[in-house]
C-alpha cells in the first residue's frame, strides 16, 4: 500500500520520500512500482512517461528522522496492528515538523485506538486507500479539526482521486464495513460446507456482473493480511466463533506461501486463474444458497451503516460503486430486487439457518419504514 501511494502522489506532483526500517523491502521498491504503474497506465490513470517522471520524484530512506525532517503529510502503511502503529505515530510527533498531519491507512483500527499517543491531535486522522481504486475514506478522531479534514479532501481530489468523509468513527469505515462480513460470509459457507470456493465466487460475480467473487477478492489483498485482520478480537461474539474456525484455515495457507496473487497461488492458482476462464460462470448452476447469503450480508451492512449514521445512503452506495466498479450500490440493489424478492431472500436464508428470523423480519422492517420499496410494490 505505501508503494502505490507514493506512486500515486508522486505522479499527481509530490515530492515524496518512502521509508521502511527493512533495507530488504526498500530494495523492492523498483520492483513494487513497475507492478503499480503497470495497472496505472493500463486503467489510463496515467502515461509511461509521467510515470517515468513520477519515480525520479521517490526518494527512499531507511531513516525514520530523516524521511519525517521535512514532511507536509504522513501516510503510515504499516502492519495493522494497534501497538505498532501507536509506536510508530509517536516517533513521528516526535520528529515531524509541528504543522505537518498526520495520517494512517487503516480501517482495522479507529483513529481514537491511535490519536492520544500524539500531541497533534488536531492534526491526526485516517487516509485509508483501497489498492486500484480511486476511493480514499477521510475519517476524524476526537480531535481531529475541520481544516484537516477539509486539507486531506483536497489532497485526495489532487491525486484524481473521490474522498469520502465519514460522519463518525466506524471500525471497517465504509467499503471494508460491507465488504468484510461479504468475506467472512465466504468464509462461514465454505467451512459449513454449503456452498464450495467456486460456488461462492460463481454467485457473486453472477450476481454482480463481477471480475472475481470473494475469494479472488481475498487473494488480491493477500491472504496474509486477511489473516492478520481475523487475528483483531471483534465484540460481535457471531464473528469470534466464526474466528475460531477461520484462522486456522487461512494458517494453512499462508504457511504454505499461498498468499493470494502475489504469490501466485491462494485460493486460485494464478497461472490460470479458474474464475478467469471463460466457462467458469456456465460451469455450473448459480449455488441460491450463496446468492441469498451474500447479498443479504451486503444488504444488512449497509443498513447498518445508514441506521448508525456513519454515511449518507448515497455516500454508501458511492462508496461500494467506486470501490468495485459495480453499477449498483446495496441500496440501488434494494430497490432494483423489490420487497417481495428480498423477503424471499430472507425467507430463504432463515430456512437454511443461516439469518434469525427476528434479523429478518428487522431488515424488512427498515427496509420498508424508510420506503425505500414502496414504489415497487
Amino acid at each position: 500500500m505505501g508503494c502505490a501511494n507514493s506512486l500515486v502522489a508522486a505522479v499527481s506532483g509530490y515530492d515524496v520520500i518512502l521509508h521502511d526500517a527493512n533495507d530488504q523491502n526498500l530494495q523492492r521498491v523498483a520492483e513494487q512500482h513497475e507492478g503499480v504503474a503497470r495497472y496505472m497506465v493500463q486503467t489510463g490513470y496515467c502515461s509511461d512517461e509521467a510515470v517515468t517522471a513520477a519515480r525520479a520524484r521517490v526518494a527512499l530512506a531507511n531513516d525514520l528522522e530523516q524521511a519525517a525532517s521535512q514532511a507536509d503529510l504522513v501516510s503510515e502503511s504499516v502492519f495493522e496492528n494497534r501497538e505498532v502503529k501507536r509506536t510508530v505515530h509517536r516517533q513521528l510527533d516526535e520528529l515531524c515538523p509541528p504543522d505537518a498531519i498526520l495520517t494512517t491507512n487503516t480501517s482495522a483500527l479507529l483513529v481514537s485506538d491511535i490519536e492520544d499517543v500524539v500531541r497533534r491531535g488536531d492534526r491526526f486522522a485516517a487516509l485509508h486507500s483501497h489498492l486500484g481504486t480511486p476511493l480514499v475514506d477521510i475519517v476524524g478522531g476526537p480531535r481531529t479539526s475541520p481544516e484537516t479534514i477539509e486539507i486531506l479532501r483536497r489532497y485526495v481530489l489532487s491525486l484524481g482521486g473521490v474522498p469520502l468523509v465519514l460522519k463518525k468513527e466506524h471500525r471497517g469505515y465504509v467499503f471494508n464495513a460491507m465488504n468484510g462480513p461479504v468475506l467472512a460470509m465466504a468464509l462461514r459457507l465454505l467451512l459449513e460446507d454449503r456452498a464450495s470456493i467456486e460456488d461462492v465466487d460463481r454467485a457473486w460475480m453472477s450476481d454482480r456482473k463481477a471480475p472475481m467473487g470473494p475469494f479472488g477478492m481475498m487473494d488480491l489483498f493477500g491472504l496474509d493480511l486477511m489473516l492478520d485482520s481475523w487475528r483483531i478480537p471483534s465484540p460481535d461474539p457471531r464473528r469470534e466463533e466464526l474466528r475460531t474456525r477461520v484462522e486456522p484455515y487461512l494458517e494453512k495457507y499462508v504457511a504454505a506461501g499461498r498468499l493470494g496473487i502475489k504469490s501466485g497461488l491462494g485460493f486460485y492458482d494464478y497461472s490460470a486463474p479458474g474464475f478467469q476462464a471463460p466457462a467458469f460462470l456456465s460451469a455450473e448452476p448459480v449455488s441460491q444458497v450463496a446468492s441469498d447469503a451474500l447479498t443479504v450480508t451486503l444488504v444488512r451492512g449497509a443498513l447498518v451503516l445508514e441506521k448508525l449514521g456513519v454515511a449518507t445512503r448515497e455516500d454508501i452506495d458511492l462508496a461500494w460503486t467506486v470501490a468495485t466498479g459495480y453499477a449498483m450500490g446495496p441500496f440501488a440493489i434494494v430497490e432494483h430486487v423489490g420487497r417481495n424478492g428480498l423477503r424471499a431472500m430472507l425467507d430463504r436464508q432463515v430456512a437454511s439457518g443461516l439469518l434469525t428470523r427476528k434479523a429478518a423480519d428487522e431488515t424488512l422492517g427498515i427496509v420498508g419504514r424508510d420506503n425505500l420499496l414502496t414504489h415497487l410494490d
